[in-house]
């Protein structure tokens, strides 16, 4: 079999593998570098994702590219615009032409010997097996599970006759015009597709266990559109913008930490003037603080406002069983349905599942601690791409790919052919580095999944831009944890059985 070779691979062609090719591309632009992306198109998740309204829950001048600006004055985009943005980006950017398609990437393995990776990759168009050779490798695949979403299994679910369906797993022939519909759930999801559907159903209940902090933010951008209409520079807008938006971010995440008990009350004050006085708050008071789970935004009250015109309607209750022709609730209440729509979240994988190897000895994952929150423990030549949690996702990959960019050109001015991050066992904590600041579903989930939080610097995981940018963008990349060499000197060897030199 044929192996080809590249400088640079990335894994995915999502948000974070444009944005992680695109800085590469920047900084060297001679490098051979490849793109490997399952699906048929550019976008990742915004590709994926059909379901009726599917929008971005953060605004866009922050969850688009920092290095393209988003030139619409809508906070707020939907799946659609954001697909093309991405593939807009990278065609502009000389990453669209370095993408294969329909490949998915079954493993790798790093060789001391080499200084390289062996990565064997399936074209799933015609099954056949592809190998390919890299020197430094990117997973930039996010951490959900495309093939399988999060679904539980409900009583009495097999008694059901009409239909369910998932909203990872939305049938682009799915008519609910005149229909009864069920969303189960609470989240992002589940509060765009009310709206979403309420005109052409016959009618839409929410269903939650628990209520979620919800957050109306207006569908146009004040300052955008003052400065549109002045005809400022598009790049003066985008950074503008862009800079008042990651300090109000930080800014109210900050807030809610340290005064929960204000921000909850001025939360739900913000939902009484939205919803009006009819509007029975025990379906907007979660028992959490906070952002111990992610708020919710919905663009120009569009909740509230179906809400309020009766054409939809919210349960808070626990699902008893499936019926015929509905669900019974604990209450005694009957919600019939003749779709139900399991808004129950999303499954956990990172790397898209790929096995990952050092000198053939495979590497877990959940026991290594993230360098900076980019490379993972006694890996070489890797970045991990994993976008933030209480901000825009977009922040923290450009940051990752701008850091993955300087460690490159490091490396090929010093003559260096290996990078390893190598920690020690009081670096890494119990937790993953998803698990201890939020409690929604899927980042428990994640726990058995994901790598380590570490206990300090540069392993703990921070979720804060402003410090995380003084770290990927502005430290040196020389640092005592992170080990250069050249290839074939640590055959059959891992960095990570060494212990770490300390910078005093």
């Amino acid at each position: 079999m044929e192996q080809h070779h590249v400088d640079v691979m990335v894994i995915g062609a999502g948000i974070s593998g444009i944005s992680a090719a695109a800085h590469v591309l920047r900084d060297q632009p001679g490098a051979s570098l490849v793109v490997l992306e399952r699906r048929a198109r550019v976008g990742g998740t915004w590709d994926l994702f059909k379901y009726p309204g599917i929008r971005s829950d953060s605004d866009m001048p922050t969850f688009g590219f920092g290095f393209r600006p988003w030139r619409d004055a809508r906070i707020l985009a939907d799946g659609a615009q954001i697909r093309q943005y991405v593939e807009d980006a990278a065609a502009d950017r000389g990453v669209l032409e370095r993408i294969r398609f329909g490949r998915r990437a079954l493993s790798a393995n790093f060789s001391h010997e080499t200084g390289r990776w062996d990565v064997e990759v399936e074209d799933e168009t015609t099954g056949e097996r592809e190998s390919y050779s890299a020197g430094y490798l990117v997973g930039a695949t996010g951490y959900y599970d495309y093939d399988r979403p999060y679904r539980p299994e409900f009583p009495g679910e097999a008694d059901y006759q009409g239909t369910l369906v998932h909203p990872q797993q939305w049938p682009e022939d799915l008519d609910y015009k005149g229909k009864r519909v069920v969303v189960i759930g609470s989240g992002a999801t589940a509060i765009t597709l009310l709206p979403a559907m309420a005109d052409d159903a016959a009618s839409v209940t929410m269903l939650q266990r628990s209520p979620t902090y919800v957050l109306t933010l207006p569908k146009i951008d004040p300052l955008t559109s003052v400065m549109q209409k002045l005809r400022a520079p598009a790049r003066l807008t985008h950074k503008v913008v862009r800079t008042r938006n990651i300090a109000l971010q930080r800014g109210s995440y900050a807030f809610c930490r340290k005064y929960p008990k204000l921000a909850r009350k001025a939360l739900l004050g913000l939902v009484r003037a939205q919803a009006g006085k009819g509007v029975d708050m025990r379906h907007f008071s979660p028992t959490y603080k906070p952002w111990d789970q992610r708020l919710c935004v919905v663009p120009g009250g569009d909740l509230f406002k179906v809400l309020k015109s009766g054409k939809a309607d919210i349960a808070t209750d626990h699902i008893d069983t499936f019926t015929a022709d509905g669900i019974r609730l604990k209450s005694g209440e009957e919600l019939k349905a003749d779709i139900v729509v399991t808004a129950t979240g999303l499954s956990v994988r990172l790397m898209g599942g790929m096995d990952l190897t050092v000198d053939g000895a495979p590497v877990d994952v959940t026991n290594r601690v993230l360098y900076k929150a980019v490379l993972l423990e006694g890996v070489p030549n890797m970045s991990l791409v994993i976008g933030y949690t209480n901000a825009s996702w977009t922040l923290k990959a450009d940051l990752a790919a701008d850091y993955t960019a300087r460690l490159l050109a490091y490396m090929r001015r010093g003559g260096h052919d290996i990078a390893t991050p190598v920690a020690s066992d009081g670096d890494r904590s119990q937790f993953s580095v998803m698990g201890e600041a939020l409690t929604s579903g899927y980042i428990t989930r994640a726990d058995k999944v994901m790598p380590r939080q570490g206990t300090r610097d540069p392993w703990k995981l921070w979720n804060n831009y402003y410090r995380d940018r003084a770290m990927l963008q502005d430290a040196a990349i020389e640092d005592a944890p992170l080990r250069f060499e050249k290839a074939g000197r640590k055959t059959g060897e891992t960095a990570r059985a060494e212990e770490p030199t300390r910078a005093a």
